[in-house]
């Protein structure tokens, strides 16, 4: 659920209490923990956002160049919030470490492929979301968002090696037309074993 808000604090300002203060929280651990060097924070595709600026990586978000990097991003959605972490999704040793801090938290992790859901919270072991906030300054994110991109169309490139296989399997289905063969073979046969019955009845 995108905000039109045009700040973070008239998007805090239009939660309800419950949630403005959990998200407050949230943010709050956040930016202690946040590398301000790389970072910023603002609103971005109708969240609070957290990125990395034109400034510090020009060629911006791959999807649309004209956005900053996205690092992570905190909303309230109709049926629960969520803490979003691009850093998670782009990095399967960060995704590791999260699980197990997470789950030796004690506290249950709803998660997709970045996003994390929770209800309240006291769902969220914030001190795990600060130490993996901190453990992602903008320089290793950047780096390892380029390493993404460029495993990426490296596999893109090899696609149409596959496709070049493709006539083989043509020529192997061309035998069909061998009975077409067998049947102009048999016509050529015919006359002369016509021919040779003649020759036997005129030797009779």
């Amino acid at each position: 659920m995108q905000s039109k808000a045009g700040s973070v604090e008239q998007y805090l300002a239009e939660l309800p209490e419950d949630r403005r203060e959990a998200l407050e929280a949230l943010r709050a651990v956040i930016l202690k923990n946040l590398d301000k060097k790389g970072y910023e924070e603002g609103m971005q595709y109708g969240m609070i956002g957290y990125y990395v600026p034109h400034s510090v990586f020009p060629a911006g978000y791959h999807c649309d160049p004209r956005q900053p990097l996205p690092f992570a991003s905190i909303a309230s959605q109709k049926s629960h919030m969520a803490l979003y972490l691009m850093c998670v999704y782009s990095d399967a040793e960060n995704e590791r470490w999260l699980r197990d801090a997470w789950a030796r938290s004690g506290k249950k992790l709803d998660m997709g492929k970045s996003c994390i859901r929770f209800k309240k919270l006291s769902d969220v072991p914030l001190d795990v979301v600060g130490e993996l906030i901190k453990r992602v300054p903008a320089s290793r994110y950047i780096e390892s968002y380029q390493a993404g991109l460029a495993s990426s169309k490296g596999a893109a490139k090899k696609k149409p090696a596959a496709a070049k296989a493709e006539p083989a399997t043509e020529k192997a289905a061309t035998p069909k037309k061998a009975p077409a063969k067998k049947a102009a073979a048999k016509k050529a046969i015919a006359p002369k074993r016509a021919a040779a019955k003649k020759a036997a009845r005129r030797a009779d």
